[in-house]
């Protein structure tokens, strides 16, 4: 199969080839290796690849053949380098198979190679010192998001159908945005952290993946979900299988629309237009749409502060980690600026500071739920404004200290981090594109805890009555005749 032909496939379509013999797993995998050639090098999305050892027989799983990347951090790979995005971590080889990355072997995905990220996933553009700039390949001049920026570059040039994201504050969303992509970031405790860890970030973080149709998602999310023994948190399980709501009918749905982020940060012109566009489609469909405000449980100011000392506290344990197992100083040799000034900052912010930062936690999961008593779905923008120029995050970060590096975080994606705290499931959705650049333009659409379902049915709806799958960035492996 030529990379042009294979880009033209989701992972739900390629895996349905390969079990009707219609092509090998390996014939897919010399695929996409040709796909890296063709558009990485405009990109820098993958960091590595490898020669597959995985071998699934066709047809033996949902996704049997289907080539694969996870992310350079948040799950292992056995005799495989995991280095996190920094220096401080360079050269890690994984000794084992991390509980995810059994996961991923069983839904038979054949891995095949690493994506970038920042510096230990602590930013929100992919442009870290150890592996250069990830570009976006609807316009290569601006970011492709982060953390799971190269994820997402990789997923959008067609490298990839979909490929393995993580989200702690936006990580999976803000990515999903900048580059076209389907995301959803699943509920706390819907897929298991462990056993090494109980959980990341005190419970913001969570695993998943970017994917450019809703099915290969929700598949992929089937696959991976449900709890390991000894897991601090455990979502209940849905009725029937992720893959089986994208077809099912939402429904009438009652959706608040959040044009405005807290804290004051105002959404560009372009997003609010494709905003003003998704709402008039959403009425279209039979929902219920009306302008909401949410109270958050406590003021900005406040919310960011907290997050920060969350953050800032869990950094400082893995970066101390990191220094242990390596021998390497914690220092300008090692930690890029914004980590640096975070590390510093968790060091002092001491034991009451932290437990107060979780009270706040706390209270925003449960003023969130009361919010979700009210109505079925939040919809805001994923982010304020168009995709950033290359640089933008981070001109000037080394001025910060650790709660100035949060506030910059908090201020170019207001709309995401509100969930992580509270736990709740969030997808962003590609539903339109900016009219003067056609660039991507991300809806993020939030529901109640453990309500996944909800979101793919919506989303499986938004999907049908504006397709996107036929728009494709101007890298593109499809693009690129075999040579």
């Amino acid at each position: 199969m030529k990379a042009s032909e294979y880009a033209g496939f989701d992972a739900v379509g390629l895996a349905e080839l390969v079990a009707e013999g219609e092509v090998l797993p390996a014939e897919l995998e010399a695929a996409a290796r040709e796909a890296v050639q063709a558009v990485d090098p405009r990109t820098n999305a993958v960091v590595e690849t490898w020669p597959s050892d995985d071998e699934p027989a066709p047809g033996s799983a949902p996704l049997a053949g289907v080539p694969f990347l996870i992310k350079d951090i948040a799950v292992t790979m056995a005799g495989r380098r995991t280095e996190l995005g920094s220096r401080l971590a360079a050269g890690n080889v994984a000794a084992s198979d991390s509980a995810l990355m059994r996961r991923f072997r069983r839904a038979g995905l054949v891995t095949f190679g690493r994506t970038a990220t920042p510096e230990l996933a602590y930013g929100i553009s992919t442009e870290s010192a150890l592996y250069g700039a990830t570009r976006n390949p609807w316009d290569p001049e601006r970011s492709a998001g982060g953390s799971s920026g190269g994820a997402a570059a990789a997923v959008a040039a067609g490298v990839v159908p979909v490929a393995h994201a993580t989200d702690a504050a936006g990580s999976l969303r803000v990515p999903a945005a900048c580059n076209g992509l389907f995301g959803i970031k699943p509920t706390r405790g819907r897929v298991s952290m462990g056993p090494g860890v109980d959980e990341v970030f005190s419970g913001l973080a969570v695993q998943g993946g970017v994917s450019r149709t809703v099915r290969d998602s929700a598949v992929l999310l089937d696959q991976i979900r449900g709890p390991e023994p000894g897991d601090p948190y455990f979502a209940p399980q849905p009725s029937r299988p992720y893959a089986e709501e994208v077809t099912r009918p939402p429904g009438s749905l009652r959706i608040g629309v959040l044009a405005q982020a807290w804290g004051g940060r105002r959404t560009t012109a372009p997003v609010a237009d494709a905003l003003s566009r998704t709402v008039r489609l959403l009425e279209s469909l039979g929902h219920r749409v009306a302008e909401t405000e949410v109270d958050l449980g406590a003021d900005w100011e406040e919310f960011v502060v907290a997050n920060a000392r969350i953050m800032t506290v869990n950094l400082t344990a893995l970066v101390d980690e990191l220094a242990a197992a390596f021998g390497r100083p914690v220092d300008s040799s090692t930690l890029e600026p914004a980590t640096l000034a975070g590390y510093h900052y968790g060091q002092r912010v001491g034991g009451a500071r932290f437990l107060t930062a979780l009270a706040m936690r706390n209270r925003v999961a449960r003023s969130l739920a009361r919010y979700f008593d009210a109505y079925d779905i939040l919809l805001t923008p994923t982010l304020p404004e168009l995709p950033l120029p290359l640089g933008t995050h981070t001109e000037g970060a080394e001025a910060l200290d650790g709660l100035g590096w949060i506030e910059r975080i908090t201020d170019l994606s207001p709309f995401t981090l509100p969930f992580n705290v509270a736990g709740t499931p969030a997808m962003s959705v590609p539903v339109t594109a900016d009219v003067g650049t056609g660039l991507p333009v991300g809806m993020q659409f939030a529901a109640g805890y453990g309500l996944e379902s909800r979101l793919f049915r919506l989303a499986g709806q938004l999907e049908q009555a504006s397709p996107w799958s036929g728009r494709t960035p101007k890298v593109w492996a499809g693009n690129h005749p075999a040579r």
